[in-house]
């Protein structure tokens, strides 16, 4: 079969890609529910998915709900990104036993063959962020380069955004378009329930010519191109991107910081929530009945105070500044360092912020009445 090629799966087909991914070794992990939120578990049948099962998102709220079809991929992303699975928030990096001496030696990482099912297109596009940040430069993370080898991706087109979801606007979504060993558009109309799948490269092509598929008809990809036009159609939020580096670079004394700041908790959930952030501390950990000892990498936030400690404390000690610099790395500084932004239009951050902050509303806010000018160094909490 040609590269890129295109055929059509029906729900056994569905399960005849479980199985044989589970043949050729690959741990499939997809989405599943777990204490009512779409997250990612091991998935070994189709009756694993969440059948049936839509979501409502806006700021501040996230709950399942029932359909009103059979449809597998019928909600939005939930909380957790693939990022657990590639960059996870717990790792271990060294361990030094009792009798040793020395600095602890750098264990060797560990990766398992797994299959990334339901990955949505905002998801792939932060995982390229994150293949370019961690592996593309002169140091790689060769953890995350180790687990990032032994991934196979099946994604999945958006046809139900969140209320909180942008990824239109930010030109990251809602059809997958690049990233994908094979990608699926869930169809339910009167021919049936049934998949679109679409190759992304060898291994893609591998898998289709082992599956029951059928051939693709215009009926098929008429309908495919409508989930995504009705997708774009209902996108909950929009981030107008004209101009944002500057205007967040133009404004980093404006009084929306103030306001946002009265709000905010500083809680980090929208950098854990969010899949591109990378951002890690080093903990050290002492056995105090064997004597051993261990060194982990962890998730850490810029939310924090602790982040930013040097010397002489933190360099950032207001939510102020915290929040100013969560979003403007994010929106703006993120393109000078890597060449993309740095957001990706998913909307977790909104969804689960307790304070119920809209990142779009903020920049909203600060482009309708730009120029208030630059930092003010007079102040070194805002430094």
């Amino acid at each position: 079969m040609a590269s890129h090629a295109m055929a059509v799966l029906d729900v056994d087909g569905l399960q005849a890609l479980l199985d044989l991914l589970r043949a050729d070794g690959w741990t499939v992990l997809g989405p599943t529910i777990l204490d009512g939120v779409v997250t990612h578990g091991e998935i070994t049948s189709v009756d694993d998915f969440p059948r049936g099962v839509g979501d409502e998102q806006d700021a501040g709220h996230y709950r399942l709900r029932e359909r009103d079809d059979d449809a597998f991929f019928g909600y939005a992303v939930g909380p957790q990104s693939w990022k657990a699975e590639l960059f996870p928030a717990h790792e271990l990096l060294a361990r030094r036993e009792p009798d040793a001496s020395g600095v602890p030696p750098r264990l060797a990482p560990e990766a398992r063959a797994v299959a990334l099912f339901g990955v949505r297109s905002c998801d792939l596009h932060a995982i390229a962020i994150h293949d370019h940040v961690l592996l593309s430069r002169s140091h790689a993370d060769v953890h995350y380069g180790a687990r990032r080898a032994e991934t196979l991706t099946v994604a999945v087109s958006c046809s139900d955004p969140g209320g909180t979801c942008f990824c239109a606007s930010t030109g990251t979504g809602p059809s997958p378009t690049d990233g994908f060993d094979l990608s699926l558009t869930e169809l339910l109309d009167d021919n049936g329930h049934r998949f679109v799948v679409r190759s992304g490269g060898p291994r893609g092509d591998h898998l289709l010519d082992r599956l029951p598929a059928l051939p693709v008809d215009l009926d098929d990809l008429t309908a495919d191109a409508a989930v995504t036009e009705r997708a774009v159609s209902v996108m909950g939020r929009q981030l107008d991107l004209d101009g944002l580096r500057d205007l967040l670079y133009d404004n980093s004394d404006h009084p929306q910081w103030d306001d946002v700041a009265t709000r905010c908790l500083s809680c980090t959930n929208c950098t854990l929530v969010c899949p591109t952030c990378f951002c890690t501390s080093v903990e050290d950990t002492a056995d105090l009945v064997d004597g051993s000892t261990e060194r982990w990498r962890v998730w850490d936030s810029c939310f924090t105070s602790e982040f930013s400690a040097m010397h002489g404390g933190s360099v950032r000690t207001s939510t102020r500044s915290r929040y100013r610099q969560w979003a403007t790395h994010k929106l703006a500084s993120w393109i000078d360092q890597f060449g993309t932004s740095g957001c990706v239009g998913c909307g977790r951050c909104i969804t689960w912020c307790p304070a119920a902050i809209d990142l779009t509303a903020e920049v909203a806010a600060i482009r309708a009445t730009p120029a208030a000018g630059p930092i003010d160094q007079s102040d070194p909490a805002e430094a």
